[in-house]
């Protein structure tokens, strides 16, 4: 909703948030240039600065407290989910005096759109900022703690406010090219970044939202739990085959062990079997799975309407069952059965190979 996948900001400036601590000190930075070099990374898809305030919004005789959050609109729309949930309205436009606020705290001060609150904060310089603004957009996250306090500005608009200078920013967010690499990612950038510029420290989403990490972590422990069961069955099934074809081919085996045929290559036919049997399965599994996996992918169903979605650690969840597009997981998987078919196998070879000819021909 609102992290980002990685955050870059100035060294010591978490988990405090000083309104002070932004990128480059009280001298700021030149934000084009370190927003150019962050582009310029492989692994990044877009960044969007942002600048943070704590005030007090206001409308006739009510009053919240609420975080100022100060927003490239254009950028933040590549990066974060936030405007994709304006409910009404639209997002603010520099320069006008316009805001965007959630709902909740839309409701506390009975507002509508097109209507005029004040916004007043403790400036850099140790003034007090105050002035008026439109309400244009409200927004509706499902996340009762950004919904009841979070007000977004244009950032050039939030500096006026804050008494900054237009180089002054607390962070830059990030969306990145391989969300499951962003620890790789965060790495590669700080030590881009440290080559020029100011002192910032680059922290990824797991180190942000280690709570949310966790979950994540404890749900891949589920799925390779599931991977485990699923090989499992995979083994059994295909071994299970195959020593049933073994006892009931015993005569078989043992004629061509008696023209001559060696151990090893019995129980190289039996290999091949397994090797054959695997095949197949992966080109059949293949033609059922892939329509089935192309559908998930472009239409995935929304669960939505009948359990609900939630949000925690500031993130939505929702129940869609989606499919992305992987070249490599699906390679692994198919190698993976494939292999399990073939030492599947060796079992029921090693029994074709302790046949004795003389008995199996003799029925006994």
């Amino acid at each position: 909703l609102l992290s980002g996948q990685i955050q870059v900001h100035a060294k010591g400036y978490l988990p405090e948030r000083n309104v002070h601590g932004t990128i480059g000190g009280e001298a700021g930075t030149d934000v084009p240039a370190l927003l150019s070099r962050i582009d310029a990374d492989p692994g990044v898809i877009a960044a969007a600065p942002r600048l943070y305030g704590g005030g007090l919004i206001s409308a006739g005789d009510r009053t919240e407290a609420g975080v100022l959050l100060g927003i490239d609109p254009e950028r933040e729309r590549k990066v974060s989910t936030l405007l994709t949930t304006l409910e009404s309205g639209r997002p603010p436009r520099p320069g006008v005096n316009e805001v965007v606020l959630g709902s909740e705290m839309v409701r506390q001060l009975d507002l509508a759109l097109g209507d005029e609150v004040v916004l007043v904060a403790p400036a850099a310089d140790g003034s007090l900022g105050n002035d008026l603004y439109t309400l244009v957009g409200i927004f509706h996250t499902g996340t009762p703690a950004i919904d009841a306090s979070y007000a977004l500005l244009p950032l050039d608009d939030l500096q006026v406010l804050l008494a900054m200078d237009p180089g002054r920013i607390h962070e830059v967010a990030l969306d990145v090219t391989r969300p499951w690499a962003t620890t790789e990612i965060a790495d590669t950038l700080a030590a881009r970044l440290a080559s020029s510029g100011p002192a910032v420290e680059v922290r990824s989403w797991r180190d942000l939202r280690p709570e949310l990490a966790q979950s994540v972590d404890l749900m891949d422990s589920m799925n390779l739990l599931i991977v485990i069961i699923i090989f499992g069955m995979a083994v059994f099934g295909v071994a299970n085959t195959m020593i049933i074809g073994t006892f009931e081919r015993q005569k078989e085996f043992a004629v061509v062990r008696a023209l001559g045929t060696t151990r090893f290559g019995v129980g190289r036919t039996v290999v091949y079997e397994g090797v054959i049997l695997g095949a197949l399965a992966l080109v059949a599994g293949g033609l059922v799975t892939g329509p089935v996996m192309l559908w998930l992918h472009n239409a995935p169903p929304d669960l939505s309407g009948l359990v609900g979605g939630f949000s925690w650690s500031g993130s939505q969840w929702r129940p869609v069952l989606r499919v992305e597009y992987s070249a490599s997981i699906p390679l692994v998987s198919a190698a993976a059965l494939f292999a399990t078919s073939v030492v599947a196998a060796i079992y029921p070879a090693w029994r074709a190979t302790r046949v004795p000819p003389a008995d199996a021909l003799a029925g006994r």
